[in-house]
C-alpha cells in the first residue's frame, strides 16, 4: 500500500500520480487534502508519514508546490527517510543507496509526465541491501535515535 498526501497546490498532480498507481496495480491510501483551499501541508505529510512509519503503508508519495515543505515535515517522523526529487536518477539512487521510504515532489517544479516517471522509478527500484549502503542507513537511523556515529 502506498500512502499519498498533498497540499492544495498539488491536487491536480495527485490525480496524475493516483492514475499511475492504478496503472501499476498498486493500492494506495489518500491522506488528503481533497479541496483546493489553502491548507497546512505538515498535517497531511505527517498523516502519510505515520502510516509509512507504522508499516500500514510500504512507501509514501507527498506532493506540494515544491516538495520541500512536505519532505521536511515527513522527516520529523521517526523512521522516515523522505527525499525530494525532480528527476529520475535521484529517485532511483534514493531507493538503491538510501532506502528512502517516501518521495516528495513539487507540482510547481515538474510536470505530470516527469512526476509519473520519477514515482515509477522510486517505486520499482530496490534497496541495494548489504555492504556500505546498509551501514550508512544504519548510521542515519543511529542519528535519529540521538546516538553518536563517530
Amino acid at each position: 500500500m502506498i500512502a499519498i498526501a498533498n497540499d492544495h497546490s498539488a491536487l491536480e498532480l495527485k490525480k496524475e500520480i493516483k492514475s499511475l498507481l492504478d496503472e501499476m496495480g498498486l493500492e494506495y491510501k489518500d491522506f488528503g487534502t481533497y479541496e483546493p483551499v489553502s491548507c497546512h501541508y505538515p498535517i497531511y505529510a505527517a498523516r502519510a508519514a505515520r502510516a509509512v512509519a507504522s508499516g500500514e503503508c510500504e512507501f509514501g508519495i507527498l506532493l506540494c508546490g515544491t516538495g520541500l515543505g512536505v519532505a521536511l515535515a515527513a522527516n520529523k517522523i521517526k523512521g522516515i527517510r523522505c527525499v525530494t526529487c525532480s528527476e529520475t536518477v535521484s529517485a532511483g539512487l534514493a531507493r538503491q543507496h538510501n532506502n528512502a521510504n517516501m518521495l516528495a515532489m513539487g507540482a510547481r517544479v515538474i510536470g505530470p509526465e516527469l512526476a509519473k516517471a520519477i514515482a515509477r522509478t522510486f517505486l520499482t527500484t530496490e534497496f541495494d541491501s548489504g555492504g556500505r549502503h546498509s551501514i550508512r542507513v544504519g548510521m542515519i537511523e543511529a542519528l535519529e535515535r540521538g546516538e553518536s556515529i563517530e
